[in-house]
C-alpha cells in the first residue's frame, strides 16, 4: 500500500473542506502576487481577485441578498 492509498484522520492540520471561497481566500493568503485570472490583456493576482470576490459580496449584501438566497 503507497502512502496516497492510506486514510489519516480527519483534523485540521490535514483536513479543510474547501469551497469555491474557501479555496480562493486561501490561495489569496498563501499566493497572494500569483496570478489567478489571466484573460487577454487582464491579469489578476490571487490578492486581487480576492478583494473582487469580498466586494461583490458586499455590493449583493446592500442590495439585500443573503446567504442561501439564488
Amino acid at each position: 500500500m503507497s502512502i496516497f492509498e492510506q486514510d489519516l484522520p480527519k483534523v485540521q492540520a490535514n483536513h479543510v473542506a474547501l469551497s469555491p471561497l474557501t479555496f480562493i481566500e486561501r490561495s489569496a493568503s498563501v499566493y497572494p502576487d500569483y496570478p489567478a485570472v489571466v484573460h487577454g490583456e487582464i491579469r489578476r493576482s490571487w490578492a486581487e481577485t480576492w478583494a473582487r470576490c469580498r466586494q461583490l459580496a458586499s455590493a449583493l449584501a446592500g442590495r439585500g441578498l443573503k446567504p442561501g438566497i439564488r
